[in-house]
């Protein structure tokens, strides 16, 4: 992943960018096009301050499981704190460029939302995440900062994903299981 964004962008982003974004696009919207069900293993890739995540951990239940990787400290700090605050005790932080530390085939779903365009190791990162995801489940992807065909072509040129359906805003993509 690029570099960290300094600090003071990180809050900027936390207590401005986002917030607008979430009265135009609310994140529960965007994850109704997601089929998350209690008891799911989710990772949240690029978590930033939990929006996401939050969200995820309400409608994964006790019986499932967020881990939130992000690349940025103030991320992962203000992840715990919204856990603790919310009492989500099914939320695990990850401080990681890349590198989940989780087991092969270990992950229902992962949520992979405007991050892509700033990675520096894509290809390593789609192979990270192919390792940790289920044979059949699901890669769920946005970035608004990439054009649509480029964003099917960027997930599917390396053989790991095929395109399984797009929503509204976000795309969708399963492993292919023999690379």
């Amino acid at each position: 992943m690029k570099k960290k964004m300094p600090n003071f962008a990180f809050k900027l982003m936390t207590h401005m960018g986002i917030p607008i974004r979430n009265l135009f696009i609310p994140p529960n919207k965007i994850l109704s096009e997601v089929g998350i069900k209690p008891g799911c293993q989710i990772l949240d890739f690029g978590c930033g301050p939990g929006v996401f995540t939050i969200a995820l951990a309400e409608k994964t239940g006790r019986s499932g499981l967020v881990y939130a990787l992000d690349i940025h400290p103030l991320a992962v700090k203000t992840v715990e704190q919204k856990a603790l605050k919310k009492n989500l005790a099914n939320i695990k932080t990850i401080l990681s460029g890349c590198s989940t530390s989780l087991p092969d085939n270990s992950l229902d779903l992962i949520i992979f939302f405007d991050v892509f365009h700033i990675l520096d190791n894509q290809e390593e990162v789609l192979m990270e995440l192919h390792r940790v995801l289920k044979p059949e489940a699901i890669m769920c992807f946005s970035d608004h900062h990439m054009e649509d065909t480029r964003i099917v072509f960027a997930l599917t040129e390396n053989g790991l994903y095929k395109f399984v359906g797009k929503g509204k805003r976000t795309y969708n993509f399963s492993k292919v299981n023999s690379i």
